[in-house]
């Protein structure tokens, strides 16, 4: 694979890999690197939702699609 081959978004079939230890851990990272604590739910379901839309795709064309 090159650099310029897309990877993501995923094909929708791989997405029990998507945990809520996966979403955790992106959270703690972000914290870790200085953003604000994600401590309201709406804030984690947006978070949620933009992980999963990067991940596995939301309908929407990307770049380079």
């Amino acid at each position: 694979m090159t650099a310029d081959m897309k990877v993501y978004p995923l094909v929708q079939g791989c997405g029990s890999r998507f945990t809520v230890g996966l979403l955790h851990d992106v959270r703690t990272v972000l914290e870790d690197h200085g953003y604000p604590e994600i401590s309201n739910g709406l804030d984690l379901l947006d978070l949620q939702m933009a992980l999963y839309g990067f991940l596995y795709g939301n309908g929407e064309r990307r770049a380079g699609e």
